[in-house]
C-alpha cells in the first residue's frame, strides 16, 4: 500500500515538478513513516485487559504478573480497579509463587486519567499491587508512587504503604 502511494506521488511529482519527483517521494515515505509510528504509540495506551502483562510493585514475591479479567468494567481495568491475574514471575522465598491466581489493584497505568482539577494523570508502566479477597495488601511495602484517586475507591491501606503519593 505504502510502495503503490509512494510509486504515485513520484509519478506526478516527475511530471509536475520535474527531477524533484525522488525528493518528493522519499519525503513522502518518512512522513508516512512518522504518521505510523505515532499511530501506534498512541494505540498502545488502552485500558488494562485480559492478557495484559502488569509489574508488581510490592514486596509479596511476585515480580510479573499477568491479567485474567478486570472486575467490574466490560473495556478493562483502570486506576484504582481490581484485577484477578495470574503471577508468571515471582521470587523463590516469597509469599506468592508462580502460577498461584491473585488480585490486584492497579496503582499505576499507562493511560490517561483526568483529574478534578482539570489535570491528567499518566504513568508510564502498568503496575499493580496484589491484595487478599478483602482488598488487604499482601505485601507489606509498595514501590514507587501511588495515584491518590485510590482513596475514593477505597484503598486507603495500599496508601499508608506507600513511600510516594502522586
Amino acid at each position: 500500500m505504502a510502495t503503490s502511494l509512494a510509486s504515485k506521488c513520484s509519478r506526478v511529482g516527475r511530471s509536475l515538478f520535474g527531477g524533484l519527483g525522488n525528493s518528493l517521494s522519499g519525503l513522502l515515505n518518512t512522513s508516512h513513516d512518522m504518521t505510523a509510528s505515532n499511530f501506534f504509540s498512541q494505540q498502545q495506551r488502552t485500558f488494562i485487559q485480559m492478557r495484559t502483562v502488569l509489574k508488581v510493585v510490592d514486596n509479596s514475591g511476585a515480580k510479573k504478573v499477568m491479567c485474567i479479567q478486570a472486575l467490574k468494567g466490560k473495556k478493562g481495568a483502570r486506576l484504582g480497579d481490581t484485577i484477578v491475574a495470574s503471577v508468571k514471575e515471582a521470587m523463590p522465598n516469597g509469599k506468592v509463587k508462580k502460577g498461584k491466581v491473585v488480585y490486584g489493584v492497579v496503582v499505576r497505568a499507562a493511560m490517561q486519567r483526568g483529574r478534578v482539577d482539570g489535570s491528567e494523570v499518566k504513568f508510564d508502566d502498568n503496575a499493580v499491587v496484589l491484595v487478599d479477597k478483602q482488598g488487604q495488601p499482601i505485601g507489606t511495602r509498595v514501590f514507587g508512587p501511588v495515584p491518590h484517586e485510590l482513596r475514593k475507591k477505597k484503598h486507603v491501606k495500599i496508601l499508608t504503604l506507600a513511600e510516594h503519593i502522586a
